[in-house]
């Protein structure tokens, strides 16, 4: 049997454990990113547009090139909480993030949507978030197939960058 190690993936595991509550009860990294006020610091938390009641950042780990995460300020894990506001919110960019992607990238297709709760994937099942992932005839080939590996092109900083200016614009 053949193995190819894959650390970044570790990091990730692991990033579970480092996850520490604050005063406000949360310390998540979407909170992290929600709550960091350096504009200059933006790129560090991967974010690529703020809005009053929702936040975009890149996904650290992605599925794909562009997978965005969308979510509400507020830390929350009840879909059923959410209020229209918010909701509305989320969708609309969402949709922004989609005509962006299809421009930058012409995808074939995009999976969005929301895993809620553990057994249902959600890998940080305390702060609902939205995935948007651009999506391409074949972009699942043989390296996941044969060796489990995911080729992602596209450098993250880069992309952060390029979604960041097109969504504050």
């Amino acid at each position: 049997m053949k193995q190819m190690w894959s650390s970044w993936r570790s990091q990730y595991i692991d990033s579970f454990k480092d996850e520490k509550k604050d005063n406000s009860g949360c310390d998540c990294f979407i909170c992290r990113a929600i709550k960091n006020t350096d504009v200059d610091k933006e790129k560090d938390f991967l974010v690529v547009k703020r809005q009053a009641n929702c936040i975009a950042l890149l996904n650290k780990y992605p599925y794909n090139n562009g997978h965005v995460l969308v979510a509400p300020l507020e830390h929350i894990s009840d879909f059923t909480l959410l209020n229209s506001k918010t909701l509305s919110e989320i969708m609309e960019l969402i949709k922004r993030i989609i005509a962006i992607e299809k421009n930058m990238f012409n995808p074939a297709g995009f999976n969005v949507g929301v895993n809620i709760g553990q057994a249902a994937g959600a890998g940080l099942p305390g702060h609902l978030h939205f995935h948007v992932v651009p999506r391409w005839n074949g972009d699942s080939n043989f390296m996941a197939v044969c060796d489990d590996i995911k080729v992602i092109s596209n450098d993250i900083m880069k992309l952060q960058n390029t979604l960041y200016n097109l969504l504050n614009q």
